[in-house]
């Protein structure tokens, strides 16, 4: 093997551990996804879960299961850690590390795929990230799936229904996730622009 991109990892399964895939000898997700976060830093363990769960690779019940077969092996208490992180909500890996980053700024969101609907129930829009108390919508913007006309107007549409029924909506891209304080802060300027707004209206009322 002569790339240096490349690391070669020689593991025994038995033969219930391997299926063929394209007539090409591979492991089970369950397998694969274990073996990835015995090995992966944090952000990318939580990104794989996240990615199995939600593409239905892998159960919750499954978690349990890779707890098992990671038990003993190097690198499995901070795997462990990854397990009861991940979140099947995610619908990308841009998702999942806004919501790390968040997490760990101490502002965690408290719903993934936020649906708002106005007074007749009507769909303003689903929002990524959400906090339901402030209002605040945060959209993780990946360049596939948001860079086309007809996606950047779409997204412009649904943003002016959410601002005008009272929500602030943040936008954050890959970039954004590689700086640690960038992301929370953002958010905690926006919990803190609605909470002034909401006081000064009830100053105003009074």
């Amino acid at each position: 093997m002569s790339d240096p991109a490349i690391v070669l990892h020689q593991l025994e399964h038995s033969s219930g551990k391997v299926h063929r895939l394209d007539g090409i000898a591979a492991t089970t997700p369950l397998v694969t996804v274990a073996e990835v976060i015995l090995r992966e830093q944090r952000y990318t363990s939580v990104a794989v879960l996240d990615s199995a769960l939600n593409r239905g690779l892998l159960t919750p019940e499954c978690l349990m299961t890779i707890s098992a077969l990671i038990r003993g092996r190097r690198g499995a208490v901070a795997a462990r850690r990854c397990l009861v992180e991940a979140d099947g909500r995610a619908q990308s890996p841009l998702e999942t590390r806004t919501r790390l980053r968040c997490v760990d700024g101490k502002v965690p969101p408290d719903a993934l795929q936020l649906a708002v609907r106005d007074d007749d129930g009507y769909l303003l829009g689903v929002g990524d990230l959400g906090w339901r108390g402030p209002k605040v919508i945060a959209e993780a913007d990946g360049r596939g799936a948001h860079d086309s006309p007809q996606a950047v107007f779409a997204d412009r549409r649904r943003q002016n229904r959410l601002v005008n029924a009272g929500w602030a909506v943040l936008r954050f891209t890959w970039a954004d996730t590689l700086r640690p304080d960038y992301i929370p802060w953002t958010v905690r300027q926006a919990i803190s622009a609605h909470a002034s707004a909401h006081a000064s209206a009830r100053r105003s009322w009074g």
